[in-house]
C-alpha cells in the first residue's frame, strides 16, 4: 500500500491469529490469512528467527526469497519462549488473538506453557490449529520435513520415469497441501463460533493431508486394492495423457475424452485412428497405449510445439508447451491474470515484488498492505498495544 492510502477491510478483517508457524505450511497459511484481512503476528526466536530467513540463495535485497513468499502482511515479534516474561508477552498475545497457529514438535507447545488446555482457560474462544508432520500419537517422534513425508506418503512411488528411484515434487507440495487444508480447518472453526462462540482445536498433519491430496490414486488403493506406481508423464487412467515431441520441443497433449479423440485425429490427418477399436474408447486407449504413442508420435513431430498449441487449442483439444517459470508468470500476464504483485511499502526503500493470492474475491479482495516484515520490527509496537513496558 502506498503511504497514506486506506486500506480497504478484508473478509477476515478484526480476525487477529498468533501465528508461531515456521518454515512454510504455517506461514503460508496465515500469509493467506493476512491477505484477506487478519492481522498476523508473528513470533520468531531473537537473533535468528523464521529458519527459512536463512534459506539461500537466492535473495533479494538480502533477505532470503524463500521467507519472502510466504510472510507478507504480518508484524513480527522476537520473543525467547524459555524466557518467563517474553513468555507472558506471548500470552497476552494469545489472551487476544481469534487464532493460534503453530508446528511444533507434539508436545513442545504444552512443556513451553502454551499447549491446547491452559490456553483454552485463558482464552475460551481461541481456535488452536496444530500442524504436525505425522500426528500426535504414534508418529509424534517424527520430523515433518516435506521431503520425507513426499518419500514415506506415498507422493514419491508415484512421480518420476517408471525404473527410477522416486521422484520429488519441484516444491514442498505437502507443506503448501497441508497449509491450505489448515485454513480451511481454521475458517471452518471460525464458523462455528460465531455459531455458538465456541472455539475449538484444529489438528492436521503433513501425513493425512497428502494421503488425501493423492486423490484418484489413493482411491484406486482403498477402493479398490491397486497400489499405483510411477509413470513418467503418463497418467493412469487416460489417454493420451502425456509428453510428446513437437518439431522443436515437448508438447503436453491433455485428451480428455472421446470427443476430443477424433478431434485431435482429424487434425493429425489420422482421423483412421479414432474409428480403429483399439483406441476407439478411453478405457480402449488405456488398453493400448504403447501402440496408440508410435502412431501419434509421427504426425506430432512434422509441426512446432506452437503450431500444435495454435491449432489444437482452437479446435478443443487441450495441449500446450512446458514452459519454465519465466514463461509461466508471461503466460498469465497476457491471459489477463493477477500471478504478481508489487508492494509499496513506506518501512521499505523499494518495493517488494511478490507472487499474487490466487483467490478472487469480489467485494473483499486480498489486499497487500505490507512487505514481510524484518525479524522483531514490531516487537515494540506490540508491546505498547499490549499495555507493556519496553525491553
Amino acid at each position: 500500500m502506498r503511504q497514506g492510502e486506506r486500506i480497504p477491510e478484508g473478509a477476515l478483517s478484526g480476525v487477529v491469529v498468533a501465528d508461531f508457524g515456521r518454515v512454510l505450511a504455517g506461514p503460508y497459511m496465515t500469509m493467506l490469512l493476512a491477505d484477506l484481512g487478519a492481522d498476523v503476528i508473528k513470533i520468531e526466536r531473537p537473533g535468528s528467527g523464521d529458519d527459512t530467513r536463512a534459506w539461500g540463495p537466492p535473495f533479494a535485497d538480502g533477505e532470503a526469497t524463500y521467507f519472502l513468499g510466504v510472510n507478507r502482511n504480518k508484524r513480527s515479534i522476537a520473543l525467547d519462549l524459555t524466557d518467563e516474561q517474553d513468555l507472558e508477552t506471548a500470552r497476552a498475545i494469545v489472551a487476544r488473538a481469534d487464532v493460534l497457529v503453530e508446528n511444533f514438535r507434539p508436545g513442545t507447545m504444552d512443556r513451553l506453557g502454551l499447549g491446547y488446555e491452559e490456553l483454552r482457560a485463558l482464552n475460551p474462544g481461541l481456535i488452536y490449529c496444530s500442524v504436525t508432520g505425522f500426528g500426535a500419537a504414534e508418529g509424534a517422534h517424527l520430523p515433518g520435513y516435506d521431503l520425507l513425508v513426499q518419500a514415506m506418503g506415498g507422493l514419491m512411488s508415484v512421480t518420476g520415469e517408471p525404473d527410477g528411484q522416486g521422484t520429488k515434487a519441484g516444491v514442498a507440495l505437502v507443506d503448501v497441501i497441508t497449509g491450505l487444508h489448515a485454513g480451511l480447518g481454521v475458517l471452518a472453526a471460525l464458523r462455528h463460533r460465531e455459531r455458538t462462540g465456541e472455539g475449538q482445536r484444529v489438528e492436521v498433519s503433513l501425513l493425512t493431508s497428502l494421503l488425501s491430496a493423492l486423490t484418484n490414486q489413493a482411491s484406486a488403493y482403498v477402493g479398490a486394492g491397486v497400489v499405483p506406481q510411477a509413470m513418467g508423464n503418463r497418467h493412469p487412467s487416460i489417454a493420451p495423457y502425456e509428453v510428446f515431441e513437437a518439431k522443436d520441443r515437448p508438447l503436453v497433449l491433455a485428451v480428455g475424452n472421446d470427443r476430443q479423440f477424433r478431434i485431435l485425429c482429424d487434425r493429425l490427418g489420422r482421423a483412421d485412428l479414432a474409428d480403429d477399436p483399439r483406441f476407439a474408447t478411453n478405457t480402449a486407449r488405456v488398453a493400448h497405449r504403447e501402440e496408440l504413442l508410435g502412431e501419434l508420435a509421427e504426425p506430432l513431430a512434422r509441426r512446432t510445439a506452437d503450431e500444435w498449441f495454435d491449432e489444437l487449442t482452437t479446435a478443443g483439444v487441450p495441449c500446450g508447451p512446458i514452459n519454465d517459470l519465466a514463461a509461466a508468470f508471461g503466460l498469465a500476464e497476457r491471459l489477463g491474470l493477477e500471478a504478481r504483485v508489487r508492494i509499496d511499502d513506506p518501512c521499505r526503500d523499494a518495493p517488494a515484488d511478490q507472487v499474487a493470492n490466487p483467490i478472487g474475491l469480489g467485494a473483499t479482495p486480498p489486499v497487500y498492505r505490507t512487505a514481510p516484515p524484518r525479524l522483531g520490527e514490531h516487537t515494540e509496537d506490540l508491546r505498547a498495544e499490549l499495555g507493556l513496558p519496553k525491553r
